[in-house]
């Protein structure tokens, strides 16, 4: 990594009240060289300029720490993570809770594999399906404390697949733009039947840039309906 994106990664996650060091640099590192290998193999994403990459995947995906609910041992999930974001780069630097990764591309589970291995990660789990079947799961449901997702779906949608997964009094942090006001407001009939509530909404401005986003805090306050998730056609066509 050239010394300018060091300074980029290191003093951008100051501003995100991140204190790393040359381990987690390096790590990052390593893992921004085996994304562009396998990019060239298969599509993991569209931003490949390492400065980008410092900025719009790394820091992006480690301003969920700016929600206040990641400290130290938690149980992760991370739906739809594509190729690793956000969690990864939260498991770099917080390397103590448990993370568990699924996405619904076989290709990009098999990447994420070889990710965890090349960096060495501990207590990571990658599974290979789909959010509303999953979702179904006994030892998957309600059994994790946030769940997490970055530009996956409309928030109305995408609550009804992460939901599912988080314990009561647990937490679902959406990762948006900065216009989600119309979302919002869509989301809240969806919230009212997952029986969860939104607790806060944060603005982002990623560290030497003037994009904005927010992070959207839901708090999970009660258990969930086993009919949800529902079909993907049903979500999709009549969300909540």
């Amino acid at each position: 990594m050239e010394g300018k994106n060091k300074d980029i990664l290191l003093k951008g996650a100051e501003l995100l009240g991140i204190h790393m060091d040359m381990f987690h640099v390096e790590q990052f590192d390593r893992y921004y060289n085996l994304l562009i290998e396998w990019n060239n193999k298969m599509n993991l994403t569209a931003i490949t300029e390492e400065h980008d990459v410092v900025i719009k995947h790394f820091l992006d995906s480690l301003s969920v720490f700016k929600s206040g609910k990641i400290k130290k041992d938690e149980k992760i999930i991370d739906i739809g993570a594509g190729a690793g974001f956000p969690s990864i780069p939260v498991k770099i630097v917080f390397q103590n809770f448990k993370l568990t990764i699924i996405d619904s591309l076989k290709k990009r589970t098999i990447f994420l594999n070889e990710l965890k291995s090349y960096l060495k990660l501990k207590d990571v789990d990658i599974l290979h399906g789909r959010a509303e079947d999953l979702g179904r799961d006994s030892l998957l449901r309600e059994n994790y404390d946030i769940a997490l997702a970055r530009a996956v779906a409309s928030l109305n949608v995408i609550c009804e697949y992460c939901l599912p997964f988080v314990k009561k009094n647990g937490y679902f942090i959406a990762l948006k733009g900065p216009n989600v006001e119309e979302e919002i407001y869509a989301s809240y009939n969806a919230l009212k039947i997952l029986n969860s509530e939104i607790e806060d909404i944060i603005d982002i401005n990623l560290p030497y840039t003037d994009i904005l986003h927010k992070l959207i805090v839901i708090k999970k306050y009660d258990l969930v309906d086993i009919k949800y998730p529902r079909k993907p056609k049903a979500i999709e066509t009549k969300p909540l």
